[in-house]
């Protein structure tokens, strides 16, 4: 039935019963919403940490990360298309010496020279923007890289999002001067983010922004006015301001900074976030750095929380750290770090060769540490809390040298048979004895020393390895650190093995030490690892 208006007619009920109705009616939308705003509230986490220095201390280690104990860091970027460094050995940073005066060890006419034969042109006439359309990536295939990397038994892999130079690798809003836009034209982050998540690896992204506004400035380590022949490309091509600029370190630059890398966050959840080390002649510079920088980690950490994802940083820059200390405010880091002792967790970004970039002079004269200083190395790291991220430096088309292909190789038959002596163990009481170092060819803080000629120790569940860098010439050893009155093992041995050798060992244990007799015939090359059972 419908009134006049053609509606139905509304009865009224009592006026208690329209209460009640009412009510009934009201506690059935609002209860739920209720119940759903209380869920979504112990759904979303609290942030963990606010962006201060003291809500950031000890933040835990993941254990994926400290399980790891080898990864790969990857520089590729427009650099790589030049491969060239003169004196200062690192090519990624070709760039600002290709402008650079009054350095002369990196004097631009060296450069100048190098890109007239290379390119036929020189600043301002060719500059680093034209090489842009150059770094083409043509035969990138991210799933044969992470193929590789698996293969050379490394469980984690970081690429450079963005270097020195300006020029991001994924698909930026923020600006034109990125890998979908120009050059390669395809998501380089992403595409090796993906191969390498579906090998079941753990994947972080490095960001090197932090140094641009001075990295084609005039001022070195301060900013301000860009080199001559940069502001003539800019006033001919003025887009290319936003690549070569800003030139000034500011709280607007930072904002950029830290918009930036919330877009590699918020698309690619990064494991690892690698920080390069900032660098100022300004300590004003130096408290705005921190300033931001305490919002930077905290944002990372908090974003992943609500994710449940186990992630962590470095702490690289000034005095070996971007950020205030003490031990726990990320993994202590530097270019080639060594270290003496066992101490809190840090990581070393080596270098095969001199440099982190692709280089043509290392690739012809094969420039690159041996496999078994490679291999030396992870053990020194390893026994001494530390991880080794070892870097390559791919050609502009993708491609990876041989002979950094062959080493990777090398470490990973290595680990095939010793890996139990390396993953998932901790330092033990010392990290090892018998230490001697010898300095490669060409030694440097680039290329540091070598341990040699000793043995280093590493601690798993119910195991003690003792790791030798040399193969005795009398095929026998003694470990003092196992001697009965040492006091370091807990409980006697109860069996001595040889990692990769099936059959028993002869061994005896007295007051002077732990005296093994290896067999006739090594079980691998390089090092060797005793597994000491108590």
């Amino acid at each position: 039935m419908t009134n006049d208006a053609g509606h139905c007619p509304v009865s009224t009920p009592p006026r208690g019963r329209a209460l009640r109705r009412t009510t009934t009616s009201l506690l059935a939308v609002v209860l739920p919403a209720l119940s759903l705003a209380t869920a979504l509230a112990a759904a979303a986490p609290p942030a963990r940490y606010e962006p201060n220095w003291d809500s950031l201390r000890d933040i835990p280690v993941p254990a994926w990360f400290d399980d790891a104990k080898f990864g790969i860091l990857i520089h590729w970027g427009v650099y790589s298309v030049a491969g060239f460094s003169s004196g200062y050995n690192y090519a990624e940073h070709f760039p600002q010496f290709m402008y650079r005066t009054g350095d002369g060890s990196r004097n631009p006419a060296e450069h100048a020279a190098f890109l007239q034969q290379r390119f036929g042109a020189a600043p301002p006439d060719f500059g680093y923007k034209d090489l842009v359309p150059l770094f083409r990536a043509e035969r990138f295939d991210p799933a044969a890289w992470t193929g590789l990397f698996r293969r050379a038994g490394a469980r984690y892999v970081i690429l450079t999002g963005e270097h020195h130079d300006g020029f991001a690798l994924w698909d930026s809003a923020l600006t034109p001067w990125n890998a979908v836009q120009q050059g390669p034209r395809k998501d380089l982050v992403g595409l090796l983010g993906t191969a390498v998540r579906d090998a079941g690896l753990k994947y972080g992204v490095s960001f090197h922004r932090e140094r641009h506004y001075w990295f084609f400035a005039q001022e070195r380590s301060l900013g301000g006015t860009p080199h001559a022949a940069i502001a003539e490309e800019i006033r001919r091509q003025p887009a290319a301001a936003s690549l070569y600029g800003p030139f000034q370190f500011s709280a607007d630059f930072m904002e950029d900074y830290l918009q930036r890398w919330r877009e590699i966050t918020d698309r690619y959840h990064p494991d690892f976030m690698w920080i390069d080390g900032f660098a100022s002649k300004s300590e004003e510079q130096w408290a705005l750095w921190r300033k931001y920088g305490a919002r930077l980690v905290a944002d990372y950490l908090n974003q992943a929380a609500a994710r449940k994802q186990d992630v962590y940083f470095n702490n690289k820059g000034r005095n070996e750290t971007n950020w205030p200390r003490p031990d726990g405010l990320g993994c202590r880091e530097a270019d080639n770090l060594t270290f003496e002792q066992v101490g809190a967790k840090w990581q070393n970004p080596a270098t095969l060769g001199r440099s982190y970039g692709y280089s043509f002079e290392e690739e012809k004269n094969d420039d690159y540490k041996t496999p078994t200083e490679l291999i030396h190395l992870l053990c020194d790291v390893v026994s001494k809390n530390g991880n080794l991220l070892l870097n390559i430096g791919p050609r502009a088309d993708g491609t990876i040298p041989e002979g950094m292909e062959r080493r990777l190789l090398a470490i990973g038959r290595w680990l095939a048979i010793n890996g139990e002596a390396i993953y998932g163990t901790r330092p033990w009481k010392k990290f090892g004895e018998g230490l001697a170092t010898a300095p490669p060819q060409g030694a440097s803080r680039r290329r540091p020393e070598q341990p040699i000629n000793g043995i280093r120790f590493t601690a798993g569940q119910d195991a003690v390895y003792a790791i030798l860098l040399e193969w005795p010439a009398d095929g026998k050893i003694s470990l003092q650190s196992f001697a009965s009155g040492a006091g370091l093992l807990t409980g006697a041995p109860t069996a001595v093995t040889l990692l990769g050798h099936a059959q028993p060992l002869k061994w005896s244990r007295t007051a002077d030490g732990l005296r093994v007799e290896l067999p006739a015939e090594k079980p691998c090359e390089s090092a060797f690892v005793l597994k000491i059972a108590h």
